[in-house]
């Protein structure tokens, strides 16, 4: 299935059916009275957080979502049948966006969550609504309320715990299959990752945590370089960012600390708040050094790097190092979720005190 994680759509709630003018017309009741019923209402338009999707594709090619309109009144103190509704399935994650103004409107964070996006219109009154002591035979009804319209952008940030970032061919793809469920593209060339991958790594029975792959950075990617720019946003809502970086890379010409310090540049470029998030550095393909100039190769590039965060030594290829990777980011990502869960320290300035 293509990825597609950004899709224009226009939506319409139903309008409301009109209301209806009419009169009893019964032998031997010469003034019966208006009987005209209101207007059914217009279908609303839904959005639920579908957790078996994880791409906006299904709206690339069906843009355009209207609930119908209700039925009108008729006679005999008939209301209108109300319109059915429409049910719109979007991915976890998904975020709402007026396409006019950019505000955002709603965010999907929960799966099986429901919301209204568009409102369908009220039906209209019929004459039996304006009848009074005074106005015996009222001729008045209303017209159905119009349903909501709106232009939306929706916008897809996959829910992960941990992102890895890059440059092409540092492992990523590998890590990933190592350590969790998802069986990603993998090659010797770079770009093999063409869209984000997600996958669980269970840690123990009940101990687990989610794990995103975008397709690798480079140099110029905050300026549209490569492909990685047009995913780093679903970077932005994970708790811990993992810098997989080449410890040994097949020219010899490349310098894998210029490398990282280029990655690290670009993702301050993009954004400031993904800069600032946790980041853990991990060197991968250890197993292509000679274990006699792993210490010293390791050492060389922390000292230069100057990055003050752990550091790991990892092979995905062979899984040295990924279990004690693995348990050191559980520890973090259950740390994290228990500060978020925790509520925040009550101002003992603004206390009441109970009366003496």
């Amino acid at each position: 299935m293509k990825f597609v994680d950004e899709a224009y759509i226009d939506i319409a709630g139903g309008d409301g059916g009109n209301g209806c003018v009419s009169f009893r017309h019964e032998k031997y009741k010469e003034f019966g009275g208006p009987n005209g019923g209101d207007g059914g209402r217009g279908g609303h338009v839904f959005a639920v957080a579908d957790a078996n999707l994880n791409t906006l594709v299904d709206f690339r090619f069906s843009r355009r979502h209207e609930a119908k309109r209700g039925q009108h009144g008729m006679g005999s103190d008939m209301f209108g049948v109300a319109a059915d509704d429409i049910t719109l399935k979007m991915p976890v994650g998904t975020i709402i966006t007026d396409a006019e103004t950019g505000d955002v409107l709603y965010e999907l964070l929960v799966p099986g969550e429901v919301i209204t996006i568009a409102k369908g219109g009220d039906g209209g009154f019929g004459n039996m609504r304006f009848k009074s002591s005074i106005n015996r035979a009222p001729r008045q009804k209303t017209p159905g309320w119009p349903g909501e319209v709106k232009k939306l952008k929706l916008e897809l940030k996959v829910l992960a715990d941990v992102g890895l970032l890059g440059m092409p061919n540092a492992g990523k793809s590998t890590l990933i299959a190592a350590i969790s469920n998802a069986r990603p593209k993998i090659a010797d060339y770079p770009f093999t990752t063409l869209h984000p991958n997600l996958g669980v790594v269970r840690v123990a029975p009940e101990q687990s945590f989610v794990v995103a792959d975008i397709p690798g950075l480079i140099e110029g990617a905050s300026e549209g370089a490569g492909l990685g720019h047009l995913f780093l946003r679903h970077l932005q809502r994970t708790r811990l960012l993992l810098h997989v970086i080449d410890i040994a890379p097949f020219d010899e010409g490349v310098d894998p600390v210029a490398q990282a310090k280029a990655i690290v540049k670009e993702l301050k470029k993009y954004d400031e708040a993904l800069h600032k998030k946790p980041r853990w550095v991990v060197l991968n393909k250890l197993d292509m050094v000679p274990s006699d100039e792993r210490t010293a190769k390791v050492a060389d590039f922390v000292k230069r790097f100057k990055f003050k965060a752990p550091v790991f030594e990892i092979s995905a290829l062979t899984r040295e190092g990924c279990e004690h990777l693995i348990k050191a980011i559980y520890k973090h990502v259950k740390a994290q979720q228990v500060l978020e869960q925790t509520p925040p320290e009550i101002d003992q300035r603004f206390v009441e005190l109970p009366p003496e």
